[in-house]
């Protein structure tokens, strides 16, 4: 599952990467991500917690090279997915297809990597 565990990198990387962003420089980071939405200034702080927490989950899954953790991965963007079209539906801010787009990447890099590496063992 090489190619499955360098797909993570990306994940990793826009997550802790976004997360000091939103942590440090809510209203630069929102601005970046073409947000029109008012959130505050400690809410998205919080929110960037949360993406360098996950980030750094991640690390540790590319770490420990835990095969058996990369479909959740999958499953977990899915959920993602989902919320953030919602998100978008329910307030029109263009900071959510951004978003969108950087996890679609992701997993469209983990999920292709994810079925060669798995038909390349078959």
């Amino acid at each position: 599952m090489n190619r499955t565990n360098l797909s993570l990198y990306y994940l990793a990387g826009y997550l802790t990467i976004g997360g000091i962003a939103l942590l440090l420089a809510p209203e630069w980071a929102l601005k970046l991500l073409l947000s029109n939405g008012n959130y505050g200034d400690v809410f998205p702080r919080l929110g960037g917690m949360l993406l360098v927490g996950l980030g750094l989950t991640i690390a540790g899954i590319i770490r420990a090279k835990a095969e058996a953790l990369y479909p959740a991965t999958l499953l977990v963007r899915t959920f993602f997915v989902a919320c953030l079209v919602w998100f978008y539906w329910i307030s029109r801010d263009p900071f959510f297809l951004v978003v969108l787009v950087v996890v679609l990447i992701g997993m469209a890099l983990t999920l292709t990597s994810y079925l060669l590496d798995r038909a390349h063992r078959a």
